[in-house]
C-alpha cells in the first residue's frame, strides 16, 4: 500500500461549491477573487483535463465506481475541472501510443515521457515552456519539495521543456527473497555472488514449495526486450546506469565492463536458473509470476513493496495464493551497493498543442499539482479523509487501518495514481505519521531497507546535445546487447558493438555532454 496524501475532505467540499460554468462565483472557490462588500470575480470555466501519467504499481487502478474516487471530486470541485486520468506502467508501447497523442489533434496537456526523458518530444516541437506555467510565483508548494538548482537542473539546452516531479530523497531499493523457501531448503539469504547463484539453482531444482514439480525458477526481471537492470549482475560488476567514478562520468549500460555483465547473465541462463522468458516480460509480468510461487527472488524499488499491509503488495498478493509465503529483503553482494543514489526521475512535460490552443488548461494542471505538493492535497492523496481513513493531531497522523483498506486498498489501492506529485516524506511538510496499517514484521523490514548501501547519488540532470537523439542510441544499444544474449551467445563482440554506439550512434557526443551537464552543476571537477 503507497500510502499517500489527505486533505479534510469534507472541509473541501464544505468550502467548495462546484460552480459549473457559471460567470458568477461569491462562494470564494479557485477562480474568484471577490471580497465581502465587492461583487464577485467571474468564476472560472469549468474545463476538462487530461493527463497522462506513467503509474508505478501495476495492480493501482482508479475505481470502478467513480462515487468513490474522492481525490477526482475533490480536485473537480476545487478547481472546477472534469480531470480524466490516463495512467498505465511505462513500456515501449506506453510511450509510442503517448508519441501518437502528442502529434495528433488529441494530445494530454501534461504526461510523464518515460524512458526517454522527452529530449525528442521537445526536439519535435510537441512541448512547450513549461516553466512560463510553473515556477516559484505560480507554485510555491511545489519549490518546498524541489530546490531552484534542481529545478533549473532540467533545462534541456536551455529550455525549460520538462520539470522535474518532486522525488523522494529516501530509497528503497532492495532484492527481496522467498525467505520461506530458504527455511525449506534449510538455506541463508546469500550475501555473496557465489551464494547467490547457489540459491539460485536450489530455488530451481530443490522443489521449494514443496509440489513434488520441476515449475521453480530462482530470479526474473521485466526486461521489455531490453537486457534489464534489475539483474544483481550489474552492479556485481561495479556499474550502475550513470555515476561518477575516479573523477568522471560513467554511461554503465555502454562501459567496457558490459561484457562481464553479459557473461555472468549467459552463465546464470546456461544454468536455467531464470526465468526463460524474462526478456520478453514486460511491466509488471515478473512480480505476477513471483505472486503465483514461480519466482524466488526479484527487485523491488518501493518502501511498501513486501509489506503485510499494502494490499495491492508483493507479500499481500503472494500470501492470498499461499499463506505461508514470506518475501524479506536482502542484498545479494553483502555491504556493496546495488544501485546508485537517487536523482530525479524522468520529469513531466506539458504539450505544446494544448498551451496554444487552450493556455488555462495548463495554468488550472498547475493549480492542482502545487495544491497535491501542500498540505491539504498531500493528506487527502496519501492518507485519504481525515476522520474517516486517519486521524490528525497536531502534526501527527494516525492511520485508521480498516477504514483505509476497505475504501483504498481493496479499492483498487488508487491513491496510487494520484500521489506521483509529492513522495511519500511527510517529513518534508512536518507531519508525523502513525501507520497503523504497519505489522511488525512490515516495521522490521524498514529498518532493513533503510540501511541499504547505495552508490554515491549524481546530484545533477542529464540531457543530451540538441539535435542528437538519445533514444536511438538506446534503442541499438539495447538490440546490440540482446544480439550477444540470444544470437551470438558471447560477449566477444561487445568492443565492436561499442565502438558502433559511440561513433554511428553518436554515443561520445551524448557521454561528452553528460560531463559538461555535471561540470556545469559542479559535480565533476
Amino acid at each position: 500500500m503507497k500510502l499517500n496524501k489527505a486533505l479534510l475532505a469534507s472541509s473541501l467540499v464544505a468550502a467548495v461549491a462546484v460552480a459549473g460554468c457559471s460567470k458568477d462565483n461569491s462562494s470564494g472557490t479557485p477562480g474568484s477573487s471577490a471580497t465581502p462588500g465587492q461583487s464577485a470575480a467571474p468564476a472560472k470555466e469549468k474545463i476538462t483535463l487530461v493527463w497522462n501519467l506513467e503509474q508505478t504499481l501495476a495492480a493501482s487502478q482508479l475505481p470502478a465506481d467513480a462515487s468513490k474516487d474522492f481525490v477526482k471530486k475533490a480536485i473537480d470541485e476545487k478547481f472546477n475541472v472534469d480531470l480524466k486520468i490516463e495512467a498505465a506502467v511505462n513500456s515501449p508501447e506506453r510511450e509510442a501510443k503517448l508519441a501518437v497523442k502528442l502529434a495528433s489533434g488529441d494530445a494530454p496537456a501534461i504526461f510523464t515521457p518515460g524512458t526517454t526523458g522527452g529530449v525528442k518530444f521537445q526536439n519535435d516541437g510537441l512541448t512547450t515552456d513549461a516553466e512560463k506555467f510553473l515556477n516559484e510565483k505560480t507554485a510555491p508548494n511545489y519549490f518546498k519539495w524541489v530546490k531552484p538548482s534542481e529545478f533549473k537542473g532540467y533545462r534541456l539546452e536551455g529550455l525549460t521543456g520538462r520539470v522535474p516531479i518532486p522525488f523522494a530523497r529516501t530509497q528503497y531499493v532492495s532484492y527481496y527473497i522467498r525467505q520461506d523457501w530458504l527455511d525449506k531448503l534449510s538455506l541463508k539469504a546469500p550475501t555473496t555472488y557465489d551464494e547467490y547463484v547457489n540459491v539460485l539453482k536450489a530455488f530451481t531444482n530443490n522443489d521449494p514449495d514443496g509440489n513434488g514439480k520441476k515449475d521453480t525458477y530462482g530470479f526474473s526481471a521485466a526486461g521489455n526486450s531490453r537486457m534489464s537492470m534489475d539483474f544483481p549482475e550489474w552492479p556485481k560488476n561495479g556499474l550502475f546506469a550513470s555515476f561518477v567514478e575516479n573523477n568522471q562520468y560513467i554511461d554503465g549500460q555502454t562501459d567496457p565492463r558490459v561484457s562481464k555483465v553479459v557473461d555472468d547473465i549467459l552463465a546464470r541462463m546456461g544454468e536455467g536458473v531464470i526465468d526463460p522468458d524474462w526478456f520478453l516480460n514486460k511491466g509488471q509480468t515478473h512480480v505476477d509470476k513471483a505472486v503465483q510461487g514461480k519466482i524466488g527472488i526479484i527487485l523491488g524499488g518501493t518502501r511498501d513493496f513486501a509489506f503485510d499491509g499494502n494490499a495491492a503488495g508483493l507479500q499481500a498478493r503472494t500470501k492470498a495464493v499461499n499463506p505461508k509465503a514470506d518475501w524479506q529483503p536482502f542484498n545479494p553482494l553483502g555491504e556493496a551497493p546495488i544501485r546508485a543514489g537517487v536523482v530525479p526521475g524522468a520529469g513531466i512535460m506539458f504539450s505544446k498543442q494544448v498551451g496554444d490552443k487552450n493556455p488555462e488548461a495548463l495554468k488550472r494542471s498547475v493549480e492542482i499539482l502545487d495544491w497535491l505538493c501542500s498540505e491539504e492535497g498531500f493528506l487527502l492523496t496519501h492518507y485519504g479523509i481525515e476522520g474517516k481513513h486517519y486521524t490528525k493531531n497536531g502534526k501527527e497522523i494516525t492511520i485508521k487501518k480498516e477504514a483505509y483498506e476497505a475504501d483504498i486498498s481493496k479499492n483498487g489501492n488508487f491513491l496510487d495514481i494520484y500521489d506521483f506529485f509529492a513522495p511519500n516524506e511527510p517529513e518534508v511538510l512536518g507531519l508525523k505519521v502513525n501507520d497503523t496499517t504497519m505489522t511488525d514484521r512490515d516495521k522490521k523490514i524498514e529498518q532493513k531497507l533503510l540501511g541499504m548501501k547505495y552508490y554515491a547519488a549524481l546530484g545533477s540532470n542529464l540531457f543530451p546535445p540538441q539535435g542528437v537523439d538519445l533514444a536511438t542510441w538506446r534503442n541499438r544499444m539495447y538490440e546490440l546487447q540482446g544480439k550477444m544474449l540470444f544470437d551470438d551467445k558471447s560477449s566477444k563482440n561487445w568492443p565492436a558493438y561499442r565502438e558502433e554506439l559511440m561513433t554511428k550512434y553518436n554515443g561520445q557526443k551524448i557521454v561528452d555532454n553528460y560531463t559538461k551537464n555535471l561540470k556545469d552543476a559542479g559535480v565533476i571537477k
